[in-house]
Order: C-alpha cells, then sequence, then structure tokens
C-alpha cells in the first residue's frame, strides 16, 4: 500500500526542482550569505532598497582599508577588534564600563572621537554601559540590523566605521532613547 504523503512530497519537489533558481553570494550587515532563490527578476529585486546601501565586500565597515586593519589588529586587545571591525558582542556585565560613574568623556577606542559624556550614562541594567544622548548626532551612525533574527539599529562611529553597539527606544526620558554600547569599543578621558 503507497503512503499518500510520500507521493505528495515527491511532487512537491518535483515542482521545486523545475523552478529556475538563480545564485546568489553577498555580505549583509558582516553575515556572508550565499545559495539560490527562486527567479524574481533579478537578485537586486529580492533585497529591499534601505538594505541594499548596507552591502559591501568588507565587514561593512569601508572607512578602514586593509592596511590599517593590520595596524588596527597590533593596536588593539582581541576583543576590542573583535567588537569594533567584526561587530562582535563582549558578554553581558564583562565590560570596564559597565558600571563606571566617573565624571568625563567616553571615545571610539579606534579613531579617538568624543562620542558620549557621563552625564547621560545611566544604569539600565542591560549588562552594557548605556547612555540616553550622544554628545553629537553626527558622532554616530544609525543603521538597521537584522541580524542573530531581531530588528535593531546598530549604532558606529561615523568617523572611522568602528561598531559601538546598538541603539533602543526603551531609555530614559526626555530623549527615550538607550544606546547600548560596548566597553571594548570605548575609551574613557576623566575631567580635569
Amino acid at each position: 500500500m503507497n503512503h499518500p504523503n510520500i507521493s505528495n512530497r515527491k511532487r512537491n519537489a518535483a515542482q521545486a526542482n523545475r523552478l529556475k533558481k538563480i545564485p546568489f553570494n553577498f555580505t549583509l550587515s558582516s553575515v556572508d550569505v550565499s545559495g539560490s532563490l527562486p527567479y524574481l527578476t533579478t537578485w537586486k529585486s529580492a533585497i529591499p532598497e534601505n538594505l541594499k546601501s548596507t552591502m559591501s565586500a568588507t565587514n561593512g565597515n569601508n572607512s578602514v582599508d586593509q592596511a590599517n586593519l593590520k595596524s588596527l589588529k597590533e593596536r588593539l586587545t582581541a576583543e576590542q577588534y573583535h567588537v569594533t571591525q567584526e561587530k562582535g558582542t563582549e558578554r553581558p556585565f564583562s565590560g570596564v564600563y559597565n558600571h563606571h560613574s566617573d565624571p568625563g568623556t567616553y571615545k571610539c577606542v579606534v579613531c579617538d572621537d568624543v562620542l558620549f559624556s557621563s552625564d547621560s550614562k545611566f544604569d539600565s541594567g542591560c549588562g552594557w554601559p548605556a547612555f540616553s544622548d550622544v554628545l553629537d548626532k553626527s558622532k554616530v551612525k544609525l543603521t538597521p540590523d537584522f541580524s542573530h533574527g531581531s530588528s535593531r539599529t546598530e549604532v558606529t562611529c561615523n568617523k572611522c566605521g568602528a561598531h559601538l553597539g546598538h541603539v533602543f527606544d526603551d531609555g530614559p526620558k526626555p530623549t527615550g532613547q538607550r544606546y547600548c554600547i560596548n566597553s571594548a569599543s570605548l575609551n574613557f578621558a576623566g575631567k580635569k
């Protein structure tokens, strides 16, 4: 006796194999994606317009060339390099600035650009340093991030492209923002 599901699976598999497929291979938010999709019109039509700008041949960091990457590997710790250049994340509650409360400013560990003030730092309980605002909005770039199966907004240094962390809409008033930033992406300069 033939099982009806087996014949249905064979028929569905045969139909799927007849679909014209196109190959693709690109990097989107530092995640390599390759395989094939059912034919649409072109492979580019499968990518929403707002995501095409995040595609690149590098790890999303077009401001740092290959010669500088080698220099950064020598200058930064392994964790700082992983966080800033490979869009990594330090373990929660492990960062040196998570419970740091001295007055001063927080700078990008890669280019030394001043990004955050201790005046906007607060304890969100999330395990990473949290800021309600940046010193100057032009100092950071906000980009949609759909990695790891979630929708977030990535925060990068606008000067050098270093990955800093993410921003969320659950912070304190008046901004309502929570810039959740990796300690490994920051240096601190105390007030003199």
